[in-house]
């Protein structure tokens, strides 16, 4: 019995619409290889995870190097160099106070952790999340995601959640133009809490750039606009970046583009390069507000992850590779914008660093291309790349390779995009 046969018998993918039909053998950089030999170009980064590359190798050593001394001891239980040394440096290269870290093993159970830190700190309960957002597949992330198709046949969720209009300037919630809007997206949320709230609101939270919500980046001044608005209130900034983080947008973190100052983040994905660890970081005050039996974790800030953690900042740092992530979306984009003017199938290039959306639609009244969206994405596995769709109507072709991927496989990889669209 091969591997896809053992998958239909044995494991349960109920959930997914299908495993894409690629058996990974190796990888190394921005390639995957199967178990037949066969040369892929990763432009999906096993959802935005592998920032340094594939099998890096000064990743590879580092979490060797921690094998060989021991594997778990509870983080929480007896002290671990290098999640000590993990901390230390997540407080040195996140944004503005973050300080503190707490470590767990996914996004879902950082941004988890990190709502119950909230409510202890503030004494409040209620939270206001974005329309289109996604924070992960547990109770409380779902009840702060605002996608009913993530959400479906497991409700009622958490109370005490409302949702605001998301910054989609291609689809605005009000028929504004971004040049005249006045960033009413943002002044809204003022609404929000007047009508929608108990008036008990500990934090707002939101993606810098929206990843399944179809890579949507909120225009520059929305982040200063929310921060005047829940500054008014008192309520806290909530920056989820397990996806953006870690050099993926051209900046170490996606809300560095924004120039605000978020009071707790949560981090994920891209952290340690593939190796399971996620963390939520806030200044003292607000980290300090746990007290004993409050929280804890078996498995968060495992040495290994944490090694191969320090390893990845290390190398991101090192090589600059936020830089030349920046430098990579012009190649992109650019390229993108000329192919959309050949295929009016594209109503949408979007996106910063490589972390890139681009939308298909059906007409002027951009009726989402869904099932064209699912032909390119085939179209570009058998022509040898892995991309990923996403999206709230899933008819947004994502593009979010591992960063050290070359001018040279991108070019291809876009070849292969253009292709893959035809006559469309």
């Amino acid at each position: 019995m091969n591997t896809i046969d053992k998958y239909n018998e044995y494991v349960n993918t109920s959930m997914v619409a299908s495993v894409t039909p690629v058996v990974f053998e190796s990888a190394e950089g921005a390639l995957v290889f199967d178990e037949d030999g066969r040369k892929y170009i990763d432009c999906f980064a096993g959802i935005s995870v592998t920032c340094a590359g594939h099998s890096n190798p000064e990743v590879i050593e580092a979490a060797k190097a921690q094998l060989e001394k021991y594997v778990h001891c509870c983080s929480y239980v007896y002290y671990n160099k290098p999640m000590a040394d993990l901390a230390e440096t997540l407080a040195r290269i996140t944004p503005g106070r973050l300080k503190k870290s707490f470590f767990a093993n996914s996004g879902a159970e950082a941004i988890e952790g990190a709502m119950r830190m909230i409510k202890t700190y503030t004494g409040k309960r209620e939270f206001i999340a974005l329309q289109a957002s996604f924070h992960g597949r547990s109770y409380a992330t779902l009840s702060i995601t605002g996608n009913s198709a993530r959400k479906k046949r497991a409700g009622p969720y958490m109370s005490g959640v409302s949702f605001a209009p998301a910054p989609y300037c291609y689809r605005c919630p009000f028929n504004l133009k971004p040049e005249t809007c006045g960033m009413r997206c943002a002044e809204y949320l003022d609404d929000i809490i007047k009508f929608n709230t108990y008036n008990d609101v500990a934090a707002f939270i939101a993606e810098p750039i929206m990843g399944e919500g179809g890579i949507i980046p909120p225009p520059q001044p929305y982040f200063e606009k929310v921060k005047e608005v829940l500054d008014q209130y008192n309520i806290l900034l909530f920056v989820d970046e397990v996806q953006t983080g870690f050099a993926r947008t051209g900046k170490m973190f996606a809300i560095e583009h924004y120039e605000v100052e978020p009071d707790v983040m949560a981090l994920a994905k891209g952290i340690a390069n593939g190796f399971p660890l996620s963390a939520f970081i806030a200044p003292d005050e607000i980290a300090d507000a746990f007290q004993p039996g409050e929280h804890l974790t078996t498995f968060g800030g495992n040495a290994i992850s944490c090694a191969a953690s320090l390893a990845t900042i290390n190398f991101l740092e090192r090589e600059k590779i936020a830089d030349k992530a920046a430098e990579k979306e012009k190649l992109v984009k650019e390229r993108l914008e000329r192919i959309k003017e050949e295929h009016p199938i594209i109503g949408d290039v979007r996106g910063r660093g490589l972390m890139i959306g681009v939308e298909l639609v059906k007409d002027d009244a951009k009726t989402p291309a869904v099932d064209e969206a699912k032909a390119v994405r085939k179209s570009c596995l058998e022509k040898g790349l892995l991309i990923g769709v996403g999206g709230v109507w899933a008819n947004v072709l994502r593009i979010q390779p591992p960063l050290v991927i070359t001018d040279d496989q991108l070019d291809e990889a876009l070849d292969i995009i253009e292709k893959s669209l035809g006559g469309m």
